[in-house]
């Protein structure tokens, strides 16, 4: 672990934003819409930035020995750990559901999201989707949070509905399987999750590495 990630979270982070992981227990609430658990670890994330803004943070890591593109780095090392570690916590969870929970009628009976790989995907999906326009907005002037985090609000409800009505279209009924039902499918929307995750998080710390080399401090 390196001497800027450890920084982030001694220092710029809230203890709130580790509790909010606990929101990722979310995966078990049936007739709920269980990828709502993103929205809250991500509003824990948020907390700690606008926290530090507060504390003049960003201006204190840029005094550092360190290149600026390294305070970058640091900041979104620490946002992947979160939700690295949000995405552990609703892994296991949809492990159980997918043994253990598979045949019980409070989930067969429930008209929302299964816990299943898709449902994994979708929430790597909006987590890329977090860094891009809340991480990628914050950085184009290192101290504006409510606008960004505000569009990424819009935009992150907006594929928690889509994501939640594709199973009620003739055809896409596999998306909500339960168990191991239709493995392809599964496996291939986890792997596509994965990827764009990988894909927009990177696009995003490259925007953001350029982006905050110009801003005067």
């Amino acid at each position: 672990m390196n001497m800027l990630l450890k920084k982030e979270m001694r220092l710029s982070a809230l203890l709130l934003t580790y509790l909010f992981i606990g929101f990722a227990f979310m995966t078990m609430i049936p007739g709920y819409p269980i990828l709502c658990g993103v929205f809250f670890i991500t509003l824990g994330i948020f907390q700690s930035f606008q926290s530090a803004r507060e504390a003049n943070d960003i201006v204190f890591s840029a005094l550092l020995p360190v290149a600026k593109k390294d305070v970058v780095k640091g900041k979104y090392q620490f946002c992947v750990f979160i939700e690295l570690c949000g995405v552990l916590v609703m892994a296991v969870l949809t492990l159980v559901r997918m043994t253990v929970l598979s045949e019980a009628s409070i989930y067969r009976q429930n008209a929302l999201m299964n816990a299943n790989l898709f449902f994994l995907g979708m929430v790597l999906l909006l987590f890329g989707v977090f860094n891009v326009i809340f991480l990628g907005g914050y950085f184009k002037t290192a101290y504006g949070l409510g606008k960004p985090f505000v569009i990424y609000i819009i935009v992150c409800f907006f594929i928690i509905g889509i994501a939640e009505a594709l199973h009620h279209f003739p055809g896409l009924e596999a998306l909500n399987a339960f168990g191991f039902d239709h493995p392809v499918l599964q496996l291939s929307t986890l792997l596509t999750g994965v990827l764009l995750y990988v894909l927009l998080t990177m696009l995003s710390y490259n925007r953001s590495c350029r982006n905050f080399e110009k801003i005067d401090l």
